[in-house]
This record gives C-alpha cells, structure tokens and sequence, in this order.
C-alpha cells in the first residue's frame, strides 16, 4: 500500500471539479475539492457498498481525521462506502477567495455529493463544525438519510456563552494572528490529544495549512461562529438546529467529555434534540476524541446493528408488577413508624411519609420539575434523602445517587456524565458543585442566609418547595403514574475498576430488585431494617420495612460502630441490618463498648446482611456471635445487578475451601451461568454450566440494569450474549451449583502456563503467619506475565519494598500448594482500595506499581 500521509492508502484521494451554486460565487464558478473516498477499493474487490458514510471534518483539522474509518473498511472488507470531504478553503480543496458561511457550507457539501451522484443511503458523519454542517445537508435530504453520527460538536448556542478558548480565538486582537499568520490555533487544537499526537500524525494534520494563504479558511471557520443573535450565520443555525429535531433516523453519539470547547453541556443538548440517539462518552478523552479512541468499530458495529436484547423478557419480572410507592400508598392512615433519623432525633409515621412525600412532589412540579428529568440528590441518607427518593419516583423523575464515596473528582466526573437538570444538595455538595461546575439548577436542602445562596447559585431549598407543596390542591396532587419502563434511578457503580459508571433502572426493574429482596430473605412488610450498606437505604418504604440509617457516614463504612449500630436497632426494634464488611469489621473491633442493653438489642436481629465485598468466614464467625439469633448471608452482587447469589454462614462452612469465595446459589428469579475462558483469559460467547470450569460469570435476572448511561459501547460489550449480562467477574460452578468467584476478569494473569485467577493464590498468602491482606498480580507481557505477590504484614510493613527472605519463602511455598509459581514478593504498609467499600483492592494500581518497582525505580507507595 503507498501511503498518501500516515495511515492513508494513495488509491483514496481524489480530487473533483464541481460546479457551485452558492450565492457566494458567481453563476458558472467551478470548485476542486479534495476527498478521500474508498469506491474505487470496492469495485476492485468486487463489494457492493450498501451505504455511503459522508464524513465531514471541522477547524482546523481536514478529512484525514476520518481515515480509521476508511481502514477499518478496507481491513474488516465491509461493504461501506466512505467519502470523507475537504470543505472547500480546507484541507487540499481549492481556496476560493471567498468567506463561506454556514449556508455557503451545507450548500458546497450538496454540491458536491450531487456531483459525486450519491444517491444511495446516507450515513451523515460529522465532527466539530462538521457536526452542523453535516447536520443541515441531513434535514434536507430526509429521503437519502439513513443514519447520523456525531462526535464532539456543537448545533447552538442553548443560551451558553462562547467557551473562553473560541473566544480568544475570535477576539480581535487575537483572530488575526492566532488563526491565520500563526499555526497557533491548529497546534492548539492537535495539542488536545489524549495521549499526545504521533510527531508524523500532527505533521498529517498540519500539512494542509503550511502557510497563511492556506489558513484563511481557518480563520474564516472562527469568524463564523454564530454565538450572537446578531451573527449573519444565526438565521442559519438557528434554522438546522431546529429541524434536527424532526429527525426520526438512527443517531450515534461518540463523545470526549474533556474538551473544552464542545463540552458535556453540547452533548446534552444535543440529547435534547435527538433523544432516541445511542450516546457513548469516552471519560478520559477530549476534543479529537477519533484520534484518542478507536471510534471505527463501535460506529461500524452500530451500522450493522449488533444490538442485542434485553437481559430478561419484561414478562419474566417476579410476579406481577407493583410500582415501588405501593407499599407507601396503602398507608396513607398508617400511624406506625415509617423511618428513622438518628442524629438528630426524627421519625415520620407512614401516614406522614406519604404527606411528606406528595407534598415535596408538588412541589417539585412547581419548579419545573418533569417525568423525565434527572434529579441528582446529594443529601446523606435518612428521612430528607428518603422523601426526596419517593417525591422523584412520584412525578416519574429520575433520581441521579453519586455518593461522596466515590470522591470529589470521581463525584463530578459522574454528575458530569449523568447530566442532571437538577441538583439537590447540603452546604458541602453546593459548595462543590459551585467550585466544579457541576450542571443542575441547584437546591439546598435546607434554608440558607440570602448572602450564601447567592454564592452557591441556589434556586429553591427543600423547605421552601415543602411549604408551596403542602398548599397544592386535590388536584395538583393526582400525580401521573409512571410508566413501569421508564427511567427511574442512574446508580454509579463503585469506580473500583476504572471511572464509575452510571447504571441506569427503570421503574419494573428497580420494583424487581425490591421483590427479589423480599422473595429471597422472607422481608415482608412490617419488619424493621438498619440500612448501613447505601443502595439497601432507598429500599425500606418499596417493602413496607420500618428503616433507620445508623449514626455514620454510608460512604465511609468503616465510621460504623458497634454501639451507632445497636442504637439504630434499638430505634426501630430492628429485624434485620444491612451492612458491608468494612463497617463490620470496625463493629466487631468497636464491640467491647457495647453496654448490657446494647448487646441485648443485637440479639433480637433475626437477619444480618453482609454485602458490597466478599467477607471471610472468621470474620462471619465473629458477627454470629454479636447477632446470635441472627441468619447471617453474605449476598453476592454489583450495582448492575443486586443481589445475584446467596449464602449464609453454615453454607459457607459446608462448602469448605476451594479455589475462590463461594458465594452461594442463585437468589430467587435469577440464573447464573459461566462463560469460559482460554488460555489468555479472554472469555467465551456461549453460556455453560459445566462444573468446575472457570470463567466470566453470568447472570439474567428481572432486576439486572437496564443499561449503562451513555455508555453505548461498554453496554453492547456487557450484553455481548443475548439474554445475559456479562459481570466482568470470573469464577466457577462446583458441583452442587454454588458459584464461586476467583477474581475479576481483568485481574486474570496471563501466563506462558495460561491463564491463573488470583483469589484462590491471595488466600494461601494470608494463610501464613504474620500476613495481612494479598493481591497476586501480572507482570510483563500478556502471555508471559510473572505472579507478583503485593501483600500487608501484621505488623504493618514501615515501607513498601521486597520482602523479608524468610516471609518470601513461606508465601512461595503457600502458593506454590495452588498451582501458581510467585516470582516476586513485595510488602507495603497498606493495600490501595476503592472509596466506597473500602475493601475491594485496587489490583490494576498494585500491578502498575510491582511493575516499576521491579524494574528498579524508585520505590514508592503504590
């Protein structure tokens, strides 16, 4: 293949005359455009293309930015025409002399398909200004259109003010030089890669613009920009933007939520204009979001509509549908205890409840608030948090939980992601959302001095819409139901393995998650639970529980104490208590502060949860002793899908040792299966369930999540077996059925032996004394990696390092009774974990830090 530029075969680039029939040009002008295009590949290998993708580039790149999609084509054979256009002052087109605006623009690109006799399917692809444009030769071709696909673009203003690096580009002691004289603006914009541009790519890109001659469309491009309603290109604008609306086709968003020009605020408008669109955000990215991700497959992918089904038939949900307020509506003249604050002191019988909660509804509707819109709450839980959950429900809202436990930057880059009209919040997560930018019209939970609201931007307080809602009539207060399908909660995942994503419940499913609950652990209405886990705290009115959040902060399990733990069950004469096992495990160490009465309460728990991480069975062993009266589970599952497997503590005793944890048996509605692995870790396409066989666990249950959002191609990719959702654990069935879980599928070492799970290996380290926690990681090549072992010591190492000879030898040996060969030991004085749970080990940080220690770098914490 002779290359053109770097990555670009010579047969693409053509170059066309086309007559112009923009107002701008006088009647006979003829144009030389410039483009790559992939026909004449096509006819030599004999493929009949079944549509045509029109790729249309922004400022100051040129159609070179599109050239993986044209790869991608030629590699995988796939019979897509691809014409990616150099807009005429651009790229190698001809420099007409002349300033085009945006109509001028659309105009030129129908020129040109018509010259280039497209009269297929159409497949608008557009980026940057190239979104726009792209966008006004679809509305008006509706007959030809067939698809759109956008990356990081803007179709209007929506009321924002220009973004600062356009408007120093655009300032007139700038745009000159910065645009023109200079390569300033184009070096800029090629300097927005994530990671940096290849020396020969940015050489590429600058190619077309080697001179200021060549640049004036690039100036042209900024001088353009419509951002006032005074601007000649905003009738225009104004004009393609609406009609977008119209648009009834497929749409596929692509987009890098760190760029500073065409930000997340763009993409939600655009979402606003095409709602039914499939969106993926690629965190991490920015501007030139093809240069930083490979944007070919999942838009090829899309055209071919590997989409697959549901997780589950809607029919298949436990028993007939029941709306998640049911329960609370049936007691509207219910005088008992509904739920409990703790600190301070506060309890709403369920006639209360229900006051509270319609009143708030009402409220809410008042300010705007609609079935559809997305409510982020960062209000800690107990009664607000409660109300405020139900309220949303109510008016067919969808609630928005990023909790503090995924921290400041993983809090925002979730709000960001999840796109909320409206942010409810107390003093320190305004203060934070003022700081960050976080999107919502903002409410405070409570009142605040005239001064302070107005610096952090709020719009209403909680006690405000309380009061005009509790003044609403009959009316106003005959709610629409809403619909069991549609959107109900965005839950963030616990960003223990990458950036936190957002799973997105409908209504059905999250009334399923609240029937497998019920059907699973006998939590019928009338028993009273203390919520020390945070997503079992939204659950307690669905199931007519009592429920009291202990005195903590949920998103620190380990600030749970023995004693906060039995107040809160003597508040509510609780049955049961949820709690993960880092808060357990600083109960069990709390315990000696326990008074007589105290002690007492605990007993008469009949059921203890444990969930959120796996728990050792001594550890379990400890708790049955504080709640001995109690079943004490341990159930199995992830925010996409909770619970998914149960066992309790003789389970765990009568399924012994083996290779991982074992987690039990599937909960009621829901199957599991496992899809094994080869020799490389990469895990299979057919569920099985064959004994013993190790592989990516899978599970389909009526309260599986109904997607990730927008987070289209990590959704296709967890949905990849119809029917199933792919949980990026690894483990096996024994031969009774119980699952047990050996790691996650990331964390698999590939090895020139194949490929090994670490659980099995971290628990023969800690069986030797003096160890503390382990985690056995990869190091090298996939295919050659070495077992490092990355472990605590009790008492704490003083500084990560080697280990000690005599400790290496014992964990060698330890392991080696696995199966599994350790080339390294190394200690450190503690193992990195996620936030939220404070238990589950960060084994991709450990492996990148076992990694430069072994090379001999400076040793640091990992």
């Amino acid at each position: 293949m002779t290359e053109l530029f770097p990555g670009v075969n010579a047969i693409y680039s053509k170059y066309l005359d086309v007559p112009s029939t923009s107002q701008v040009d006088s009647p006979g002008t003829e144009h030389r455009w410039h483009f790559l295009d992939n026909n004449e590949e096509l006819e030599q290998r004999g493929i009949k293309p079944v549509g045509t993708l029109v790729c249309v580039h922004g400022n100051p790149t040129w159609s070179y930015i599109w050239r993986s999609l044209l790869n991608h084509v030629s590699e995988h054979q796939l019979p897509w025409r691809v014409v990616a256009v150099d807009q005429l002052d651009m790229g190698f087109s001809e420099r007409t002399g002349k300033f085009r605006r945006l109509a001028d623009r659309v105009n030129d690109l129908n020129d040109l398909t018509q010259a280039l006799d497209l009269t297929g399917k159409i497949t608008t692809v557009g980026h940057d200004w190239g979104g726009i444009i792209s966008l006004g030769w679809a509305v008006a071709h509706p007959d030809q259109l067939e698809n759109v696909v956008l990356t990081n673009t803007a179709i209007h203003p929506a009321g924002f003010e220009l973004p600062s690096a356009l408007k120093l580009a655009s300032h007139p002691a700038v745009h000159g030089w910065g645009t023109k004289t200079s390569p300033a603006f184009l070096q800029v914009t090629h300097a927005l890669a994530q990671p940096a541009l290849a020396p020969a790519v940015r050489k590429a890109f600058m190619a077309p613009y080697t001179s200021a001659d060549k640049r004036e469309g690039v100036a042209n491009f900024v001088a353009d920009i419509p951002f006032s309603q005074e601007h000649p290109s905003r009738p225009a604008l104004d004009e393609i933007s609406e009609a977008v609306r119209s648009l009834k086709v497929p749409a596929l968003m692509l987009w890098g939520p760190k760029d500073p020009v065409f930000s997340d605020r763009y993409l939600r408008d655009l979402m606003s204009r095409l709602p039914h669109a499939q969106v993926h955000r690629f965190e991490g990215s920015s501007h030139l979001v093809g240069e930083d991700n490979d944007i070919a497959t999942p838009i090829f992918q899309w055209l071919a509509g590997e989409q697959n089904s549901k997780n589950i038939s809607r029919a298949e949900a436990l028993g007939e549908y029941r709306p998640m307020l049911a329960e609370l509506d049936s007691r509207t003249e219910d005088q008992t205890t509904a739920v409990v604050d703790i600190n301070p002191a506060r309890s709403l019988s369920w006639a209360e409840l229900g006051e509270r909660v319609n009143a708030l509804a009402a409220g809410l509707q008042q300010i705007g608030v609609k079935a559809g819109d997305r409510v982020n709450l960062l209000v800690p839980p107990g009664i607000e948090l409660t109300t405020l959950i139900y309220a949303c429900l109510r008016l067919g809202a969808v609630i928005v939980v990023a909790d503090a436990g995924l921290g400041t930057k993983g809090m925002g880059r979730a709000i960001k992601g999840a796109g909320p009209s409206y942010l409810v919040g107390i003093d320190r997560a305004l203060t934070g959302a003022r700081l960050f930018g976080w999107p919502g019209i903002k409410i405070a939970a409570e009142d605040l001095p005239t001064a302070k609201r107005k610096l952090l931007g709020v719009a209403h307080t909680l006690p405000e819409l309380y009061a005009a809602g509790g003044k609403a009539s009959a009316q106003e207060l005959a709610f629409e139901p809403a619909t069991p399908d549609a959107d109900a909660a965005v839950l963030f995942t616990s960003g223990s393995t990458g950036p936190a994503k957002g799973v997105v419940y409908t209504h059905r499913e999250l009334a399923a998650m609240r029937d497998t609950l019920r059907e699973t652990y006998n939590l019928k209405a009338g028993s009273a639970l203390v919520a020390g886990f945070a997503p079992f705290a939204l659950l307690g009115p669905a199931l007519g529980a009592t429920s009291v959040t202990p005195d903590m902060d949920v998103t620190a399990p380990r600030t749970l104490t023995a004693a906060a733990l039995a107040d809160a069950a003597l508040a509510v004469d609780a049955t049961t208590v949820f709690a993960s096992p880092a808060a357990l495990a600083n109960v069990l160490e709390t315990q000696d502060a326990l008074n007589p009465a105290q002690r007492e309460t605990l007993e008469g728990v009949s059921l203890m949860l444990s969930a959120g991480a796996p728990i050792p069975e001594h550890l379990l062993a400890k708790v049955q002793d504080l709640v001995p009266n109690a079943r004490v589970h341990t159930p199995y599952g992830m925010t996409e899908a909770l619970p998914v497997t149960d066992i309790d503590l003789p389970g765990i005793r009568a399924a012994g040792a083996g290779n991982g944890v074992c987690v039990g048996t599937a909960v009621a509605g829901a199957t599991v299966a496992i899809a094994p692995i080869d020799a490389l870790g990469v895990a299979g396409d057919q569920p099985e369930y064959t004994p013993n066989a190790t592989g990516e666990i899978l599970v389909r249950a009526p309260h599986v999540k109904d997607r990730y959002d927008r987070l289209w191609i990590t959704e296709q990719l967890s949905t990849s077996i119809p029917g199933w959702h792919r949980t990026g654990d690894v483990g096996h069935l024994d031969e009774a059925g119980r699952l047990w879980v050996e790691g996650r599928l990331g964390h698999v070492l590939r090895t020139s032996k194949g490929a090994i799970t670490p659980v099995a290996a971290e628990h023969a380290v800690e069986s030797v004394a003096g160890a503390g926690r382990a985690a056995l990681v990869g190091v090298g090549p996939a295919g050659t990696q070495a077992a490092v072992v990355v472990m605590e010591t009790v008492p704490p190492a003083r500084k990560p390092g080697p280990a000690a000879n005599d400790l290496a030898r014992q964990v060698r040996t330890a392991v080696g009774a696995t199966g599994t060969e350790v080339a390294a030991v190394l200690v450190v004085p503690n193992l990195p974990t996620d936030i939220r749970h404070n238990s589950k080990i960060d084994r991709a940080a450990l492996a990148d830090w076992a990694t430069a220690t072994l090379a001999g770098g400076r040793i640091r914490k990992p």
